[in-house]
Protein backbone atom coordinates (compact mmCIF):
# COMPACT_ATOMS: atom_id res chain seq x y z
CA UNK A 1 0.00 0.00 0.00
CA UNK A 2 1.39 3.36 -1.25
CA UNK A 3 0.36 6.35 1.29
CA UNK A 4 1.43 9.84 2.55
CA UNK A 5 2.00 9.08 6.07
CA UNK A 6 2.61 12.26 8.43
CA UNK A 7 4.04 12.14 12.18
CA UNK A 8 1.33 12.25 14.57
CA UNK A 9 3.78 14.01 17.44
CA UNK A 10 1.14 15.74 19.54
CA UNK A 11 3.16 19.29 18.48
CA UNK A 12 2.48 18.36 14.85
CA UNK A 13 -0.82 18.06 13.04
CA UNK A 14 -2.93 14.53 12.45
CA UNK A 15 -4.60 14.72 8.91
CA UNK A 16 -3.10 14.24 5.76
CA UNK A 17 -3.65 12.09 2.88
CA UNK A 18 -6.84 10.33 1.38
CA UNK A 19 -9.64 8.92 3.24
CA UNK A 20 -9.51 5.41 4.44
CA UNK A 21 -11.78 2.97 6.00
CA UNK A 22 -11.93 2.08 9.97
CA UNK A 23 -13.68 -0.98 10.78
CA UNK A 24 -14.99 -1.03 14.54
CA UNK A 25 -17.76 -3.97 14.58
CA UNK A 26 -19.16 -6.27 12.18
CA UNK A 27 -23.36 -7.62 11.96
CA UNK A 28 -26.11 -8.76 9.80
CA UNK A 29 -27.95 -6.87 7.69
CA UNK A 30 -31.08 -7.22 8.82
CA UNK A 31 -30.13 -5.08 12.69
CA UNK A 32 -32.07 -1.92 12.47
CA UNK A 33 -30.38 -0.74 15.55
CA UNK A 34 -27.10 -0.52 13.91
CA UNK A 35 -28.44 2.57 11.70
CA UNK A 36 -30.12 3.89 14.77
CA UNK A 37 -26.26 3.51 16.22
CA UNK A 38 -24.24 5.33 13.23
CA UNK A 39 -26.95 8.10 13.14
CA UNK A 40 -26.42 9.74 17.12
CA UNK A 41 -23.00 8.81 17.44
CA UNK A 42 -19.14 9.42 16.11
CA UNK A 43 -15.88 7.73 15.69
CA UNK A 44 -12.28 8.34 16.37
CA UNK A 45 -11.86 11.62 16.13
CA UNK A 46 -15.31 12.42 16.10
CA UNK A 47 -15.70 10.80 12.98
CA UNK A 48 -19.29 10.48 11.51
CA UNK A 49 -20.07 6.85 11.32
CA UNK A 50 -21.66 4.90 8.58
CA UNK A 51 -22.56 1.28 7.29
CA UNK A 52 -20.45 -0.69 4.46
CA UNK A 53 -23.15 -3.33 2.98
CA UNK A 54 -22.61 -6.90 1.29
CA UNK A 55 -23.26 -9.74 1.34
CA UNK A 56 -26.20 -9.75 4.21
CA UNK A 57 -23.18 -8.03 6.08
CA UNK A 58 -22.63 -4.63 7.64
CA UNK A 59 -19.96 -2.94 8.85
CA UNK A 60 -19.75 0.02 11.02
CA UNK A 61 -17.12 2.33 9.60
CA UNK A 62 -15.72 6.10 9.68
CA UNK A 63 -13.51 7.76 7.50
CA UNK A 64 -9.56 8.37 8.51
CA UNK A 65 -7.04 10.53 6.75
CA UNK A 66 -4.31 7.78 5.54
CA UNK A 67 -1.49 9.81 7.05
CA UNK A 68 -1.81 9.34 10.75
CA UNK A 69 -4.02 5.80 9.68
CA UNK A 70 -1.63 4.15 7.34
CA UNK A 71 0.98 1.97 8.45
CA UNK A 72 3.73 4.13 9.09
CA UNK A 73 1.58 6.50 10.88
CA UNK A 74 -0.21 4.28 12.61
CA UNK A 75 2.72 2.71 13.87
CA UNK A 76 3.48 6.46 15.22
CA UNK A 77 0.46 7.13 16.73
CA UNK A 78 0.95 4.20 18.84
CA UNK A 79 3.86 5.31 20.52
CA UNK A 80 2.02 8.09 21.61
CA UNK A 81 0.63 6.77 24.66
CA UNK A 82 -1.91 10.12 25.41
CA UNK A 83 -3.22 9.54 21.58
CA UNK A 84 -2.95 5.65 21.66
CA UNK A 85 -5.97 5.97 24.86
CA UNK A 86 -8.00 8.51 22.66
CA UNK A 87 -8.19 6.37 19.70
CA UNK A 88 -9.10 2.99 21.84
CA UNK A 89 -11.74 4.76 23.80
CA UNK A 90 -13.45 6.18 21.10
CA UNK A 91 -13.05 2.79 19.60
CA UNK A 92 -14.29 0.86 22.76
CA UNK A 93 -17.47 3.55 22.52
CA UNK A 94 -18.72 2.39 19.02
CA UNK A 95 -17.98 -0.97 20.19
CA UNK A 96 -19.84 -0.88 23.08
CA UNK A 97 -22.62 1.14 21.87
CA UNK A 98 -22.92 -1.40 19.08
CA UNK A 99 -23.15 -4.45 21.79
CA UNK A 100 -25.37 -3.27 23.79
CA UNK A 101 -27.60 -3.04 20.89
CA UNK A 102 -27.53 -5.86 18.87
CA UNK A 103 -25.13 -9.07 17.87
CA UNK A 104 -22.11 -8.29 16.33
CA UNK A 105 -18.17 -9.07 15.90
CA UNK A 106 -16.05 -6.38 17.76
CA UNK A 107 -12.98 -5.68 15.36
CA UNK A 108 -9.42 -4.88 16.84
CA UNK A 109 -8.38 -1.66 17.37
CA UNK A 110 -7.01 0.12 14.03
CA UNK A 111 -8.30 -2.37 11.54
CA UNK A 112 -8.26 -0.03 8.03
CA UNK A 113 -9.11 -0.79 4.83
CA UNK A 114 -8.02 1.36 1.57
CA UNK A 115 -11.76 2.13 1.07
CA UNK A 116 -15.21 1.05 1.57
CA UNK A 117 -14.83 -0.69 -1.44
CA UNK A 118 -12.13 -3.02 0.18
CA UNK A 119 -14.46 -2.94 3.53
CA UNK A 120 -16.96 -4.57 1.22
CA UNK A 121 -15.02 -7.40 -0.08
CA UNK A 122 -13.47 -8.14 3.14
CA UNK A 123 -17.22 -8.97 4.15
CA UNK A 124 -17.92 -10.92 0.67
CA UNK A 125 -14.75 -13.29 1.71
CA UNK A 126 -15.39 -14.45 5.14
CA UNK A 127 -19.40 -14.17 4.76
CA UNK A 128 -19.54 -17.26 5.70
CA UNK A 129 -17.11 -17.47 9.21
CA UNK A 130 -18.39 -13.96 10.29
CA UNK A 131 -22.03 -15.50 9.87
CA UNK A 132 -21.24 -18.64 12.07
CA UNK A 133 -19.84 -16.51 15.00
CA UNK A 134 -22.35 -14.07 15.13
CA UNK A 135 -25.15 -16.98 15.63
CA UNK A 136 -22.45 -17.94 18.00
CA UNK A 137 -22.20 -15.00 19.96
CA UNK A 138 -26.44 -14.26 19.69
CA UNK A 139 -27.26 -14.30 23.59
CA UNK A 140 -23.81 -14.00 25.08
CA UNK A 141 -21.27 -11.51 26.62
CA UNK A 142 -17.63 -12.17 27.71
CA UNK A 143 -16.93 -11.82 31.22
CA UNK A 144 -13.50 -11.95 32.60
CA UNK A 145 -12.14 -14.42 35.52
CA UNK A 146 -9.11 -13.18 37.19
CA UNK A 147 -7.51 -15.08 40.26
CA UNK A 148 -4.93 -13.03 42.37
CA UNK A 149 -2.13 -14.32 45.34
CA UNK A 150 -1.73 -12.19 47.72
CA UNK A 151 1.04 -13.06 50.27
CA UNK A 152 0.80 -10.37 52.60
CA UNK A 153 -2.19 -12.31 54.20
CA UNK A 154 0.01 -15.17 54.64
CA UNK A 155 -0.74 -16.15 58.73
CA UNK A 156 2.23 -17.38 60.46
CA UNK A 157 2.34 -21.24 61.33
CA UNK A 158 2.89 -19.61 65.13
CA UNK A 159 2.31 -16.72 67.16
CA UNK A 160 4.82 -14.88 68.17
CA UNK A 161 5.22 -16.12 71.84
CA UNK A 162 5.28 -19.29 70.62
CA UNK A 163 8.27 -18.33 67.96
CA UNK A 164 10.50 -16.79 70.90
CA UNK A 165 9.84 -19.82 72.74
CA UNK A 166 11.07 -22.31 69.72
CA UNK A 167 13.50 -20.15 69.11
CA UNK A 168 15.28 -19.00 72.45
CA UNK A 169 17.68 -22.45 72.66
CA UNK A 170 18.82 -21.52 69.14
CA UNK A 171 21.21 -19.50 68.16
CA UNK A 172 20.22 -15.50 66.29
CA UNK A 173 21.13 -17.37 63.01
CA UNK A 174 19.89 -20.28 63.55
CA UNK A 175 16.74 -18.61 64.88
CA UNK A 176 16.65 -16.40 61.48
CA UNK A 177 16.48 -19.17 59.39
CA UNK A 178 13.91 -20.94 61.38
CA UNK A 179 11.59 -18.02 60.81
CA UNK A 180 12.36 -17.92 57.20
CA UNK A 181 11.92 -21.87 56.29
CA UNK A 182 8.30 -21.31 57.98
CA UNK A 183 7.62 -17.97 55.97
CA UNK A 184 8.67 -19.73 52.88
CA UNK A 185 6.69 -22.83 53.76
CA UNK A 186 3.62 -20.57 54.70
CA UNK A 187 3.89 -18.94 51.22
CA UNK A 188 4.18 -22.17 49.35
CA UNK A 189 1.15 -23.41 50.80
CA UNK A 190 -0.76 -20.24 50.03
CA UNK A 191 0.12 -21.10 46.38
CA UNK A 192 -0.91 -24.40 46.26
CA UNK A 193 -4.46 -22.96 47.86
CA UNK A 194 -4.38 -20.37 44.95
CA UNK A 195 -3.50 -23.34 42.33
CA UNK A 196 -6.37 -25.52 43.65
CA UNK A 197 -9.32 -22.41 43.97
CA UNK A 198 -8.09 -21.56 40.21
CA UNK A 199 -8.67 -25.57 38.86
CA UNK A 200 -11.60 -25.09 40.80
CA UNK A 201 -12.39 -21.90 39.15
CA UNK A 202 -12.38 -22.64 35.79
CA UNK A 203 -14.47 -25.94 36.59
CA UNK A 204 -17.02 -23.66 37.62
CA UNK A 205 -16.40 -21.32 35.18
CA UNK A 206 -16.24 -23.63 31.89
CA UNK A 207 -19.99 -25.04 33.28
CA UNK A 208 -21.47 -22.26 32.71
CA UNK A 209 -20.45 -21.09 29.63
CA UNK A 210 -19.98 -21.85 26.05
CA UNK A 211 -16.71 -20.73 25.67
CA UNK A 212 -13.09 -20.17 27.58
CA UNK A 213 -10.13 -18.02 26.09
CA UNK A 214 -6.63 -17.95 28.10
CA UNK A 215 -4.70 -14.93 28.22
CA UNK A 216 -1.50 -14.07 29.88
CA UNK A 217 -1.41 -13.12 33.40
CA UNK A 218 -1.40 -8.96 33.68
CA UNK A 219 1.60 -7.64 36.02
CA UNK A 220 2.56 -3.73 37.28
CA UNK A 221 -0.36 -1.61 36.44
CA UNK A 222 -2.37 -3.92 34.27
CA UNK A 223 -2.98 -6.19 37.41
CA UNK A 224 -5.88 -4.18 38.91
CA UNK A 225 -6.28 -5.97 42.33
CA UNK A 226 -3.39 -6.40 45.30
CA UNK A 227 -1.39 -9.33 44.55
CA UNK A 228 0.02 -11.40 42.09
CA UNK A 229 -2.49 -11.92 38.95
CA UNK A 230 -2.16 -15.78 38.69
CA UNK A 231 -5.17 -16.71 36.29
CA UNK A 232 -6.32 -14.10 33.63
CA UNK A 233 -9.38 -15.74 31.51
CA UNK A 234 -11.99 -15.04 29.69
CA UNK A 235 -15.73 -16.70 29.08
CA UNK A 236 -18.36 -16.49 26.59
CA UNK A 237 -21.39 -17.02 29.22
CA UNK A 238 -25.17 -16.75 28.12
CA UNK A 239 -26.79 -13.39 29.30
CA UNK A 240 -28.93 -15.20 31.48
CA UNK A 241 -26.24 -16.74 33.75
CA UNK A 242 -24.44 -13.58 34.33
CA UNK A 243 -25.52 -13.33 38.22
CA UNK A 244 -24.97 -16.86 38.61
CA UNK A 245 -21.45 -16.79 37.20
CA UNK A 246 -20.55 -13.77 39.45
CA UNK A 247 -22.64 -15.28 42.58
CA UNK A 248 -20.73 -18.72 42.27
CA UNK A 249 -17.06 -17.53 41.20
CA UNK A 250 -17.28 -14.93 44.39
CA UNK A 251 -17.80 -18.01 46.90
CA UNK A 252 -14.77 -19.35 45.82
CA UNK A 253 -12.91 -17.05 47.02
CA UNK A 254 -14.76 -16.55 50.34
CA UNK A 255 -13.47 -19.65 51.75
CA UNK A 256 -9.34 -18.79 50.21
CA UNK A 257 -7.90 -16.64 52.76
CA UNK A 258 -4.89 -14.26 50.56
CA UNK A 259 -6.33 -15.56 47.60
CA UNK A 260 -8.82 -12.99 46.01
CA UNK A 261 -10.74 -13.83 42.49
CA UNK A 262 -12.46 -10.47 40.31
CA UNK A 263 -14.99 -11.14 38.02
CA UNK A 264 -14.97 -8.30 35.47
CA UNK A 265 -17.87 -7.49 32.57
CA UNK A 266 -19.77 -8.16 30.67
CA UNK A 267 -17.67 -6.83 27.73
CA UNK A 268 -17.86 -7.21 24.59
CA UNK A 269 -16.84 -10.51 23.21
CA UNK A 270 -13.28 -9.74 22.04
CA UNK A 271 -11.79 -12.65 22.97
CA UNK A 272 -14.26 -14.82 20.72
CA UNK A 273 -14.47 -12.94 17.47
CA UNK A 274 -11.15 -13.62 15.64
CA UNK A 275 -12.71 -12.50 12.88
CA UNK A 276 -10.46 -12.60 9.78
CA UNK A 277 -7.22 -13.27 8.15
CA UNK A 278 -4.34 -11.52 8.84
CA UNK A 279 -2.98 -11.02 5.40
CA UNK A 280 -6.16 -9.14 4.54
CA UNK A 281 -6.02 -6.40 6.94
CA UNK A 282 -3.83 -3.18 5.74
CA UNK A 283 -3.31 -2.64 9.63
CA UNK A 284 -4.10 -3.53 12.60
CA UNK A 285 -2.85 -4.01 16.53
CA UNK A 286 -4.23 -4.55 20.03
CA UNK A 287 -1.31 -3.19 21.63
CA UNK A 288 -1.66 -0.94 24.67
CA UNK A 289 -5.44 -2.15 25.20
CA UNK A 290 -6.45 -3.49 28.61
CA UNK A 291 -10.16 -4.04 29.88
Amino acid sequence: MNTESQPCRADRPLGGGPEMSYVYAIGRVDEPTLRDLVARLTGVDGRPLRLVDAAGLEAVVSSVPSGPFGEQGLREQLEDMARLEEVARSHHAVVDAATAEATVLPMRLATVYLDDARAGEMLTAHQGRFLNLLERLDGHVELGLKVYVDTLAVTPPKTEAEAEAASAAASPGRAYLQRRRAQRRSVQDLYRVAAGTAEEAVRVAEGLSRARAVHRPQQGELAAARGENIANEAYLVPAAEVGRFVSELGSLADAAPGVHIEVTGPWAPYSFATTIDETYETYGTEEGVTR
